[in-house]
C-alpha cells in the first residue's frame, strides 16, 4: 500500500519554524496500531491522518507515543495540504470529524481554525515545578497551566523533564504576559506524551486564549510560542469556542509505502 504524506510547517511563513507535522491522506480507514507506527518513523509532535468521509473529513493526531484527543497545529497542517493539493477549493472550508467533535478551518488572510474552548480552572499541583516560581497554577481537562511574572522567566527555564513527567496529565504550558508587541507568551511541555518541548502548540491556546483575555480584557489577541523554533497564534475568543490563526508552508511531500 502507498499514501501520500507530508510534513508541514504550521504556525509559522517560513520554512524550518513553527511546528512540523506530518500528514497522511488515507483513502480507506486505518489500523490505530498502524498508525501509532507512522506516528513513531515520522517523529514529529504530531502525526496527522485525515480521511475523506461522507460530511467531510476524519482527522486523527498521534504523537510518537500516543493518540491525542486535540491538536491545533497539525490540524492547521492537514487544512494547509488540503487545499494546497487541489483536495478541496481554497474557498471552501474544511470540516474535520475529530474526537473533539467537529473542527472547521477556513482560508481568510491566514489559516482560522474553530476549536473549543478549553479554559483553566485554578489547581494546586502537587509538587513544584523545579526552576518556576508561579504566579498562578491551574488546570484544564488535558494539560497543567503555570502562570510566571515575566517574559523572561518564560524564555529562560531550563526545565527538568522528569520532573515535569511526574505532573501527569497530557502536558505543562508555562506563561506570562508579553512584554512587547505580543499579549502574552508561553512554551509548553509534555514529556509525558513523548514531546519534551512542543515547538508551537496550537489546542495549549485554547486555554491560554481564555485564560489571558479575561485577565486582559481581550477577545482578539496576538501570542508568542518561544520554543527554539518559535511560532506566532492568532486568538479570537467567541463564546465557549476560541479561533486559532495562522500560516503554514510545506517542507516535504512524499509516498508512504508500507
Amino acid at each position: 500500500m502507498s499514501y501520500p504524506i507530508y510534513v508541514v510547517d504550521a504556525f509559522t511563513s517560513r520554512a524550518f519554524a513553527g511546528n512540523p507535522a506530518g500528514v497522511c491522506l488515507l483513502d480507506k480507514e486505518a489500523d490505530a496500531t498502524w498508525m501509532q507506527s507512522v506516528a513513531m518513523e515520522m517523529n514529529h509532535a504530531e502525526t496527522a491522518f485525515v480521511r475523506r468521509v461522507k460530511d467531510g473529513f476524519e482527522l486523527r493526531w498521534f504523537t510518537p507515543s500516543l493518540e491525542v484527543d486535540l491538536c491545533g497545529h497539525a490540524t492547521l497542517a492537514s487544512a494547509h495540504v488540503l487545499w494546497a493539493i487541489g483536495r478541496l477549493p481554497e474557498d471552501q472550508a474544511a470540516k474535520f470529524h475529530t474526537k473533539s467533535g467537529v473542527l472547521v478551518a477556513t482560508k481568510e488572510d491566514q489559516i482560522r481554525l474553530d476549536f473549543p474552548a478549553e479554559p483553566p480552572e485554578a489547581a494546586a499541583l502537587s509538587d513544584d515545578v523545579r526552576g518556576l516560581n508561579p504566579v498562578w497554577t491551574g488546570k484544564n481537562r488535558m494539560d497543567w497551566m503555570i502562570e510566571v511574572a515575566t517574559e523572561a522567566e518564560v524564555r529562560g527555564f531550563s526545565p527538568d523533564f522528569d520532573n515535569i513527567e511526574s505532573l501527569g496529565m497530557r502536558g505543562l504550558q508555562v506563561t506570562a504576559a508579553g512584554a512587547s508587541k505580543y499579549d502574552f507568551i508561553s512554551r509548553f511541555f509534555a514529556p509525558q506524551a513523548g514531546i519534551p518541548e512542543d515547538p508551537v502548540t496550537g489546542s495549549a491556546h485554547c486555554c491560554l486564549g481564555p485564560y489571558w483575555g479575561a485577565k486582559l480584557g481581550k477577545d482578539r489577541m496576538l501570542a508568542f510560542q518561544a520554543s527554539p523554533r518559535a511560532g506566532e497564534v492568532g486568538v479570537e475568543l467567541r463564546g465557549a469556542r476560541v479561533g486559532l490563526y495562522g500560516d503554514a508552508v510545506i517542507t516535504l511531500e512524499g509516498v508512504l509505502r508500507c
